[in-house]
């Protein structure tokens, strides 16, 4: 199939000849002619599967006819991050050139008075984070009465950040009568529910399994002896030294090095720079202007190894990404197969390599189940390799009787180990001639004398009981 035979315009058309594309993914020829319906959509495709221009493309046709009013936006597109925003921007001025759409970002860390200025003149498309769009509703700045059509994008990770309720509330500004679209690369059930109660009789088009990683990308695991994760310095450093052999190793024509911690970036992208490789960094910390620069000048190849977070975990279309490298292994599994997607894009060969701890045992079974399988070992010249080290998944797939059991069997083991201390600590001692005595807990406290009597003892006196202490006070009258 062609884009010719889903219905563009010829302006559209020429567009994505200039843009390089000549057949449309697999989500792109279904949600296409779906989306010229006026049906509403609910897709779920893998990372790097093409949704953005699967929106994009025929909302610029059916959006060329009509016009923009003041203060109301025709069209709405919700993105999670600042960074997404701007990308599904890029796609409308690189296949809308032809056209005379006006649109607008609405993201925070830019001018305030430069977006209001802009809705003022009336827009066509407008593309915002949940905050920033809400912050202009409050102030009066904005109505979206007239949203015609409304995209909830990457809603799954709406969910990851604490996004829903605010989605949910702008919602319920639009006008019932609307065209939704609603798309997610992983479909849990929070999300299913979310998709029942935003959308009416939607086409659900879903491509491939969200959970497996593109076909086109090779992925290994490197297992070292010690963790950074553990926040031990000398982890730490081993992890760089690895990460460092890697990249001479494998010599990436660019490549993204995902940290789990904004601070680890820092540091990993500094480290780097010591030892003369060419990184920059980019985290949620960072000055708008600063990251949109940054992604920019690594979009250009201006810089070769870009350090982040999983602020870029998601939805960055950069095809020039040969390698991406997990420096931490992500926590949750689904965020392993959004990392790994930023390369082997378009068709392309893409290699992930990932930095395993034994502490990272856990996180490693997690993502392995959700992938089906292993991933292959990658062994490094001077690397000391660890084993993952599995007990958390081994007590997880132990049953209660068994932990419990297991449990008690320790506690006993440790009461044998430590008799005596422990006897001690409970107020008990070995006599030598082989009786128990008791020490006192206190100033009263009594033991057993070997002559059958009882006799007061005082703590931290040794024996002995001071004669002042056993005088008879006289009572006052």
């Amino acid at each position: 199939m062609s884009f010719v035979e889903l219905g563009l315009s010829d302006e559209l058309l020429k567009a994505v000849t200039e843009a390089g594309y000549t057949e449309p993914t697999p989500i792109q020829a279904q949600a296409i002619p779906t989306i010229f319906m006026g049906r509403d959509v609910l897709g779920c495709a893998q990372t790097g599967t093409g949704k953005t221009a699967g929106f994009t493309l025929p909302m610029i046709d059916i959006l060329a006819q009509g016009r923009a009013k003041a203060r109301m936006p025709r069209s709405l597109i919700l993105e999670p991050t600042r960074e997404l925003a701007a990308q599904v921007a890029e796609s409308f001025d690189k296949y809308g050139k032809h056209h005379k759409l006006s649109k607008v970002l609405l993201i925070g860390g830019e001018s305030m008075g430069k977006q209001i200025a802009a809705m003022d003149r009336g827009v066509d498309v407008l593309i915002a984070t949940p905050g920033r769009l809400l912050d202009l509703f409050d102030r009066g700045r904005l109505l979206l009465t007239g949203v015609k059509i409304l995209v909830i994008d990457e809603a799954d990770r709406m969910l990851d950040m604490g996004f829903i309720p605010d989605v949910e509330r702008i919602v319920k500004l639009l006008s019932p009568i609307r065209q939704t679209l609603f798309f997610s690369a992983t479909m849990p059930s929070e999300i299913r529910k979310l998709a029942d109660a935003f959308l009416m009789n939607p086409k659900e088009i879903s491509v491939a399994s969200p959970s497996l990683a593109a076909e086109t990308v090779e992925q290994f695991m490197v297992a070292v002896k010690h963790g950074g994760c553990s926040g031990t310095q000398g982890g730490m450093r081993e992890k760089r030294a690895t990460l460092r052999s890697l990249l001479k190793r494998e010599d990436p024509v660019s490549a993204i090095i995902f940290c789990n911690r904004k601070r680890d970036v820092d540091v990993v992208a500094r480290s780097l720079k010591r030892h003369g490789f060419d990184a920059a960094q980019l985290h949620g910390d960072m000055a708008q202007p600063a990251r949109m620069e940054v992604l920019r000048r690594f979009k250009n190849s201006e810089v070769k190894l870009l350090v982040c977070s999983d602020v870029a975990a998601r939805g960055l279309d950069i095809l020039a990404v040969s390698h991406v490298f997990n420096f931490d292994i992500p926590t949750h599994s689904e965020d392993y197969v959004h990392r790994i997607g930023r390369t082997g894009r378009a068709g392309r060969k893409g290699r992930a390599i990932s930095i395993s701890v034994p502490e990272d045992g856990k996180y490693v079974a997690g993502i392995e189940r959700l992938l089906g399988g292993k991933i292959p070992p990658l062994h490094l010249d001077g690397v000391v390799e660890s084993k993952i080290d599995n007990s958390a998944v081994a007590a997880e797939q132990r049953g209660p009787r068994d932990r419990g059991k297991q449990k008690e069997e320790k506690e006993t083991q440790v009461k044998s180990e430590t008799a005596a201390g422990e006897v001690h600590k409970r107020g008990r001692r070995e006599n030598p001639e082989g009786r128990n005595e008791k020490t006192a807990v206190g100033m009263g406290g009594r033991r057993e004398n070997p002559e059958g009597g009882n006799e007061k003892t005082a703590v931290g006196m040794g024996d002995h009981m001071p004669a002042f202490m056993q005088r008879k006070v006289k009572s006052l009258k």
